[in-house]
């Protein structure tokens, strides 16, 4: 990435370096009450997705995972349910620290919990069965440049699962759909967290994210294959997959 490009934060272009601080004090913000907006703007329905999501992973017992951006736990405690040695990731030390927090409540011991950018991870090459994102990548300042570095922390065979939010595609509900976040989540922001503009600016964020194909492409390139694309309640959000072979 070029120092004079710029990056989307929500509907403004920004420098980079700009949009890495901006996020990490829009998630610094939330992260108290991070569990319970996601619950007030879906219905609840983010624990089904998520449901969802990690029966797709199929996570194995002794397999070593990497969920990335995995912040207050919640993909990581399910993993971890079914016998996966998860290391939890994350670029913001408060979300982690929400989550470290939760573990703790629910007697939940074994994670690793780290603080990494997912476009530049620590990690050496090769050490992962599976790599997770949930409702993160769209926050990254580099996309590119983190799908890269999930194949390159993968061993070959492993698979490669993202969760985010996408451009519905039902008529009629799109439009909707749009109502509903751009006045009603910021709203809702507001009043439970005490925080619109965070909020909008997350609304923003899903609207200037790739389409379901558009994002299937920038995953081949990364180096994945057989890469698919499943579209969840008309297209609201998607799990997109690739395999390292």
């Amino acid at each position: 990435m070029s120092e004079t490009e710029t990056v989307s934060f929500g509907y403004e272009e920004v420098a980079p370096e700009e949009k890495t601080r901006r996020v990490g004090d829009v998630f610094s913000n939330v992260a108290s009450k991070y569990d319970i907006m996601n619950d007030a703007m879906s219905g609840g329905m983010h624990r089904l997705w998520k449901d969802q999501f990690v029966h797709r992973v199929k996570p194995r017992a002794g397999e070593a995972v990497l969920d990335m951006a995995g912040g207050t736990g919640d993909i990581a405690f399910r993993m971890a349910a079914r016998g996966a040695e998860v290391t939890v990731a994350d670029i913001n030390q408060d979300m982690l620290d929400v989550g470290v927090e939760r573990a703790m409540e629910r007697g939940i011991s074994g994670l690793v919990w780290s603080r990494q950018d997912a476009s530049a991870l620590s990690y050496p090459d090769r050490c992962f069965d599976a790599y997770t994102i949930a409702f993160g990548i769209r926050n990254v300042t580099d996309i590119p440049a983190a799908l890269r570095e999930a194949h390159r922390v993968l061993r070959h065979g492993g698979r490669f699962f993202c969760l985010e939010f996408s451009t519905p595609t039902w008529p009629g509900f799109k439009q909707a759909y749009d109502v509903y976040s751009h006045r009603i989540v910021p709203k809702l922001g507001k009043a439970i967290a005490d925080d619109e503009e965070s909020y909008r600016y997350l609304v923003e964020s899903i609207r200037r994210f790739p389409k379901m194909p558009e994002f299937a492409d920038m995953i081949r390139e990364a180096g994945f294959a057989q890469v698919k694309v499943e579209p969840v309640l008309g297209g609201v959000v998607a799990i997109h997959s690739g395999w390292k072979i």
